[in-house]
């Protein structure tokens, strides 16, 4: 008995030991034989959009500045130099051939090629270029061109997966992935006059992607790559890119007019803060408070009043004063837009007829000129205490046009001296500020302290 089921134990290990190599025969030539269909992979997307991605070239040449000690010693000679710099660009309609791309690809250009995915090259005609939004359109003679399909970009989530397609130090239609990380980022351009409402991804984006395409996972255009935030030129997680919506605006506008006309308002505004926010009741710090309100402008003739804060135009969630620029920007002078706010704590609701924007900052000119008699205006400034003492003067909002702001004084800062006095009332403030050509002011930020020197500059 013991013998039979000795016997019989090692037929079942001899039977399941074939059994496990049968397996692990079977389970190897499973993997070699899965269908390439079946594996996740980008790749038939990436195939279908990536001939819509086109390589940008372009020649010109630049001045330099003959007050240069520099280049007076070493190029007396040459107050231009040639220059050459390549960039990405993507096709948005293959039967007229335009091409859409970052205005900074192309400035300063005399000689722009474009280089499309199957090699061929052409020059390529500019038919318009915008420098507030960092876009401009191309167009090419060629056929048999593909082009992308727009998307809609209001509709990007944070956490979207997105790829970004371009030409990345040269290298030819080089593909990232990622996801979006953030949404209407702003002030992310030196210029002041700038429109940016952008889309933040981690999808790596380095120079030569300028212009190139973020596209979702479906293939579609949800944005033009334009910007990075990093500290040696290299990525490092943080891209930008223009949502396409605001593009096609753009583009529409460059194509029939020429020329981008920017729908304008006519009021000053500051970002919504937390001690604004706390001030007036507001339950959210999302919106942009109105500090100066232009007389003959949309906005006075909507009613819009100083400290109302806009939380919504055309029923559209603000974020802060540059998503407010960006949704009134965008939409052409004539046009009538709701505008929601909040007015001593009420929701209220008014409607405008937008200006044009070239009018509407000669007003604000005019205005912030006939109200200028003091270094210290458009800033809001209340008492505060420690204790029982009066410290000086907390600075509650300040408008971002002001002088006091373009020296680098913040909300949440508070002014203890100006010109050497100590100042604790809003009155003797007014006495040392009115008609002084120059102010300094020593002011405490963050448990450090600080001088700010305001001027009429």
């Amino acid at each position: 008995m013991i013998a039979r089921a000795r016997r019989f134990a090692a037929v079942a290990l001899v039977a399941r030991g074939a059994f496990l190599a049968a397996l692990a025969v079977s389970s190897s030539a499973a993997v070699g034989q899965i269908p390439s269909e079946h594996v996740p992979s980008l790749a038939p997307m990436i195939e279908r959009v990536s001939p819509a991605v086109v390589n940008i070239s372009i020649t010109g040449r630049v001045s330099f500045g003959q007050d240069d000690p520099l280049f007076r010693r070493f190029l007396p000679d040459e107050p231009e130099r040639e220059v050459t710099s390549s960039g990405s660009g993507v096709i948005v309609d293959a039967e007229r051939g335009y091409v859409l791309t970052n205005h900074h690809v192309i400035a300063n250009a005399q000689r722009i090629t474009v280089t499309l995915f199957d090699g061929r090259s052409m020059v390529a005609e500019t038919i318009g270029s915008d420098a507030s939004s960092d876009l401009a359109v191309l167009k090419i003679d060629a056929r048999d061109l593909t082009q992308i399909e727009f998307g809609d970009s209001d509709r990007v989530r944070v956490g979207d997966f997105v790829v970004a397609i371009g030409n990345p130090f040269g290298l030819s239609h080089t593909v990232t992935s990622g996801i979006v990380s953030g949404l209407g980022r702003s002030s992310i351009s030196p210029d002041q006059n700038a429109y940016e409402n952008f889309i933040q991804t981690d999808a790596s984006i380095n120079p030569g992607n300028s212009g190139g395409a973020l596209v979702g996972l479906n293939g579609e255009l949800l944005g033009i790559n334009s910007a990075i935030l990093s500290r040696n030129g290299g990525n490092i997680g943080i891209g930008f890119a223009i949502p396409v919506n605001m593009a096609r605006y753009v583009m529409s506008e460059l194509i029939e007019v020429g020329k981008v006309r920017w729908g304008a308002l006519g009021v000053r505004i500051n970002a919504v803060t937390p001690e604004i926010a706390t001030a007036r009741g507001l339950p959210t710090t999302r919106g942009a408070v109105v500090v100066a309100v232009g007389p003959g402008t949309a906005a006075a003739r909507a009613g819009l009043r100083v400290d109302d804060v806009i939380v919504s135009i055309d029923d559209q969630g603000i974020r802060d004063a540059g998503s407010l620029r960006a949704a009134i920007g965008l939409r052409p002078p004539g046009a009538r837009v709701r505008i929601g706010i909040i007015r001593d704590g009420e929701p209220r609701t008014l409607e405008a007829t937008l200006g044009d924007v070239e009018e509407t900052t000669r007003l604000l000119t005019a205005l912030d000129a006939a109200g200028a008699t003091s270094l210290l205006d458009g800033v809001e400034l209340e008492p505060t205490q420690q204790g029982a003492e009066t410290t000086g003067l907390l600075v509650v909002q300040i408008d971002a046009a002001s002088a006091a702001a373009r020296r680098g004084l913040r909300s949440g800062d508070v002014i203890t001296r100006i010109n050497g006095e100590p100042v604790s009332g809003l009155d003797e403030a007014k006495t040392i500020a009115a008609n002084a050509d120059a102010l300094v002011l020593d002011v405490a930020r963050d448990g450090r302290s600080l001088s700010i020197v305001i001027d009429a500059r």
